[in-house]
């Protein structure tokens, strides 16, 4: 019987792999290998990710490796630990940065969470380089305010607060959620500045498409906000599972154009899902405005396509393809990555059965 699971309990243990393999067709990235397995049993979640790449023989080396382990310690508490690793010279694995976080519901209402990361010294000990708290709680109906202080390093080697941010999330009816989102930066002295401010609203329509607006502000040159960005965010859902997702993003600032001009396009991204004969399809196009011609209006910067083919005993097949233009303009494949991802099918654990045998012989 497995740690933590006692008679009668019906654990569900949920595992899967997958292994992609990229190249790059103008030969100007070393094409890399990537295989990911993830499993979870009896409220521990185990994911590891190895890279390998090519190496000068034409045999895929080892690159790195990323582990994450998250465990529910108890009903209210949840630990992750992510560990990622380098390779040295000999291809002896050596530790890069760990980070930990724990999570804890004080109440149905209030949660806590701590997140360490820590760099290993020149002697190979863990050393604190930055803590993240956050106090996340409800305090009215349909209202949630969450606190984040950030603790980094500074040159005495102690940690001290470097970033103070301030959210707060208010349902002002059943359709609507206006958001508010306020960083400060410390400077070393025990005085807090004011660096940015968003805040916005998401919106649900009848037809259950979604409506996201967002401003950032800035203080300027007299210490007052200025509006220097905003994005609008809408998706659209159809009957087979398809839909689409659009992000129009405004600033005052444009490649090309010197001095603050009010708010222009500078970006567009384009999500389009879709659902053919089992195929799940997303492509991804990225607009932007030419530093060249900024007068000219958007032009498409990049276009990914990533197609899953779904097959028998829990195999897939995955693509994603990079499409690029190049300096005349004209479209490329510059980047592919074929893969492909087993699933393991769940496995229940049921006693019931067991016990009844049990009592029949009793």
């Amino acid at each position: 019987m497995a740690l933590g699971q006692t008679a009668g309990d019906s654990s569900a243990n949920t595992s899967w792999s997958s292994t992609t393999q990229q190249s790059d067709t103008q030969g100007t990235t070393n094409p890399t290998r990537t295989r990911t397995t993830h499993s979870e049993t009896n409220g521990r979640t185990v994911d590891r990710t190895s890279i390998e790449r090519l190496g000068p023989d034409g045999q895929y080396v080892p690159f790195s490796d990323i582990e994450r382990e998250s465990i529910k310690v108890n009903g209210t508490t949840t630990r992750t630990v992510e560990r990622t690793f380098g390779r040295g010279a000999d291809g002896q694995r050596t530790l890069v940065q760990e980070r930990q976080e724990e999570s804890r519901e004080i109440t149905d209402s209030e949660k806590k969470s701590v997140i360490t990361t820590s760099n290993p010294d020149a002697d190979g000990h863990l050393q604190v380089v930055q803590r993240e708290e956050t106090n996340s709680k409800q305090v009215a109906p349909g209202l949630r305010e969450t606190s984040t202080t950030v603790y980094s390093q500074d040159g005495s080697g102690s940690l001290s607060s470097t970033v103070h941010i301030e959210m707060q999330s208010r349902q002002t009816d059943k359709a609507t959620t206006e958001f508010k989102k306020s960083t400060s930066l410390s400077d070393g002295a025990g005085h807090w500045t004011l660096s940015e401010v968003r805040e916005g609203a998401t919106r649900t329509d009848a037809s259950g498409s979604d409506t996201k607006e967002e401003r950032v502000l800035k203080p300027g040159s007299d210490g007052k906000l200025e509006l220097v960005e905003r994005t609008v965010s809408k998706s659209t859902k159809t009957a087979d599972g398809g839909g689409r997702e659009t992000t129009d993003t405004y600033a005052t600032e444009m490649p090309g154009v010197a001095g603050n001009n009010g708010l222009s396009l500078v970006r567009r991204e384009k999500v389009d899902f879709r659902n053919s004969a089992g195929n799940q399809t997303t492509t991804r196009t990225i607009e932007g405005a030419n530093p060249g011609n900024p007068e000219s209006g958007l032009r498409v910067t990049e276009r990914a396509i990533d197609i899953i083919r779904p097959g028998a005993n829990g195999v897939a097949q995955t693509q994603s393809t990079i499409i690029a233009p190049d300096v005349n303009g004209q479209s490329h494949t510059v980047w592919v990555d074929m893969g492909r991802t087993e699933t393991v099918p769940t496995v229940t654990v049921d006693t019931t059965s067991k016990k009844s045998e049990a009592k029949k012989q009793k």
